[in-house]
């Protein structure tokens, strides 16, 4: 459901804008960025990378204009599945809105462990991000890069289970700093985000626990290559936090490919590894990501 109202949402936007576009003529376009420099839509539903987020604003609207994006992604590794969903709102090139919905399909491990095979925690993402300074596309004469805070505050449905395995509650809110360097003489983005967090594999299994319940400062970053105006390769790295003794958990890091055949449509694919989740270790496959707007 969220899916389909989030596709609704930049469907209806893309034609508001192309309707807004007529109207106004050539002067007013509504997208005025560079094709893959908005981002895609990371995990938990911010601009950026597929694992962490940038301190770009989402969607292609620039001063004094709005854009919109609405993302399906799908992460598939040897035990788990992972479907995410959401949209993303820029407003200005300043502040940014993002939803999104995780559902963790246990498959057999939840038979192994009680809970039922197929056993699904779901996960509601509000985020908001402020751009506090640069401009990672007009500052080129620069080396001072973008820099933006954030928050994302999680809500997780399955709070008797996650206090029985000793975390602390099932809702936390994560802040974030990020800072994004884009040099388009070298076709080459960089960008590092330092992320306080007591989320327990990113808020699927709960918050702080057995072993903390602090924040700490987790250490993320992600490098682009544009290959083309329109592909772009790269890889991300994403260090978590280590709360539950009954759950070890472990850094995150991916590769992927994005391409963008129009400001429209953007797709991602990426290998990544997730190390040990729950009881399960080395688990490593498939992310895949849709995102449409503008």
């Amino acid at each position: 459901m969220l899916l389909v109202g989030a596709l609704a949402l930049a469907g209806g936007l893309v034609s508001l804008q192309a309707a807004a576009a007529d109207a106004a003529g050539p002067a007013d376009n509504i997208s005025g960025k560079l094709l893959l420099t908005g981002g895609v839509s990371q995990i938990e539903g911010s601009a950026g990378g597929g694992l962490t987020p940038w301190a770009v604003i989402g969607s292609y609207g620039t001063q004094g204009q709005f854009g919109a994006n609405a993302f399906y992604t799908r992460v598939n590794v040897q035990d788990y599945h992972l479907d995410d969903a959401g949209a993303i709102v820029g407003i200005d090139n300043r502040v940014e809105f993002s939803v999104a919905q995780q559902r963790f399909d246990t498959e057999d491990v939840g038979a192994a462990l009680g809970l039922g095979r197929g056993f699904t925690f779901r996960q509601n993402v509000i985020g908001v991000k402020v751009r506090l300074i640069g401009d990672a596309v007009l500052d080129q004469d620069s080396w001072v890069p973008q820099v933006a805070a954030g928050a994302q505050y999680k809500s997780n449905n399955q709070g008797t289970i996650l206090h029985a395995i000793g975390a602390k509650s099932d809702h936390g809110t994560d802040y974030y700093i990020s800072a994004t360097k884009l040099v388009l003489s070298q076709s080459l983005l960089l960008n590092a985000t330092l992320r306080l967090t007591k989320a327990n594999q990113i808020g699927i299994l709960g918050f702080g626990g057995d072993k903390h319940n602090s924040y700490q400062a987790e250490f993320e970053g992600s490098a682009a290559y544009l290959l083309s105006r329109n592909l772009a390769i790269g890889a991300e790295y994403r260090q978590k936090p280590n709360n539950l003794g009954i759950a070890k958990e472990e850094d995150w890091y991916d590769a992927f490919v994005a391409w963008a055949p129009t400001k429209h449509v953007s797709l991602t694919v990426a290998y990544a590894n997730l190390g040990n989740v729950v009881i399960k270790d080395n688990q490593h496959g498939l992310y895949a990501s849709v995102q449409v707007g503008f």
